[in-house]
């Protein structure tokens, strides 16, 4: 069986680990032939593939980004659609897609498996809102990043007594916010899940101000601020029409510093927590996940994913992790907010 791979969406660090994955284990357990997609579906569109034999994938499941390229194409616009897409596959001899991506990416895979198209997927999100799998790769990269980021504006914070805001991806969930927030020792953590009151946030920060300490305010891109309906978005609309979100953390420092009196920088981590090379963790889960890929096409188990469920990797439907974010619950928040101010 031919298999053509694809990572679409946003960059993130593990998807190479993931290619890595499936082309070892099906090229030299499961018989099966691969190729590449350039640049996600508009690849797939344009019927633009690369080899991916052994030899090409050698060594890169430490390096970050994607050696396919990605983008944002959305394959029903344009001269997409799925009779366009099969025409591509029967030319080229491609027998099924491998699908690696996010929201998106899978919304559009099921929506050409119900098409008639043979689609497995590998979920991708750096913000681990998908509800289907415990964890996705490129999120345990991404709180380290931003862990790391923090410990750094602390060092600045201190030396001049001031209130740092620091933003971090995270369009409707604030998972990144609240694991890297916990382990940098954040004074306020502020997410999508929960519309805080700027009060609320200025009382935090004037308290840990009182105790001689430097405020650490992290802050979801996503986040919105008590009586406020929609995130902050200065970017317009992605090609799956959804707001390109950022600045919130820019758009609060000036507020807090009103309310304060304390000077108030804010930093946007912004793609740096997508660059560079995975984790260990995210390492050794992209390249599980991928070995488990290549698995399901054997068994034509198309219009499902691979996810993680503990410590195992499982399969299930698409429609299954396309049905709603997996949110940050109101204890794990509750939890966080005892270290708070």
């Amino acid at each position: 069986m031919r298999i053509g791979i694809l990572t679409s969406g946003g960059d993130c660090p593990g998807l190479n680990a993931v290619i890595r994955g499936a082309v070892l284990k099906g090229t030299e357990i499961n018989g099966q032939e691969f190729v590449g997609f350039k640049d996600g579906w508009r690849g797939v569109v344009a019927g633009d593939v690369r080899p991916l034999e052994r030899g090409d994938v050698r060594g890169i499941g430490k390096q970050g980004g994607t050696i396919l390229g990605t983008s944002r194409t959305n394959p029903f616009e344009g001269n997409g659609g799925p009779e366009r897409i099969q025409e591509n596959l029967d030319r080229l001899g491609i027998d099924a897609i491998m699908a690696i991506g996010g929201e998106g990416t899978l919304a559009a895979a099921k929506r050409l498996t119900d098409a008639g198209l043979k689609i497995v997927g590998v979920p991708k999100t750096v913000d681990n809102d998908l509800d289907a799998t415990d964890y996705t790769f490129g999120f345990d990269t991404a709180v380290q990043i931003a862990t790391e980021a923090m410990d750094r504006l602390r060092t600045t914070g201190d030396s001049h007594s001031r209130c740092m805001v620091a933003e971090v991806m995270g369009r409707h969930v604030g998972w990144i916010a609240l694991h890297s927030g916990m382990a940098a020792g954040a004074h306020a953590i502020l997410i999508p899940e929960q519309q805080t009151s700027l009060e609320q946030v200025a009382a935090w920060v004037r308290s840990a101000a009182d105790r001689g300490r430097a405020p650490l305010v992290v802050v979801a891109e996503g986040f919105k601020p008590d009586q406020t309906d929609d995130a902050h978005s200065e970017r317009g609309l992605d090609a799956f029409g959804r707001p390109r979100l950022g600045g919130i953390g820019e758009r609060l420092a000036p507020m807090i510093e009103e309310l304060t009196g304390i000077e108030t920088r804010a930093t946007t981590l912004g793609h740096i927590q997508r660059g560079g090379v995975p984790t260990a963790f995210d390492r050794v889960l992209a390249t599980r996940l991928g070995m488990a890929a290549s698995d399901i096409v054997q068994e034509e188990a198309w219009g499902r994913m691979v996810a993680l469920a503990g410590t195992e990797i499982t399969t299930v439907a698409f429609e299954d992790a396309l049905g709603k974010l997996k949110t940050v619950p109101q204890h794990r928040y509750e939890e966080a907010a005892m270290l708070f101010g």
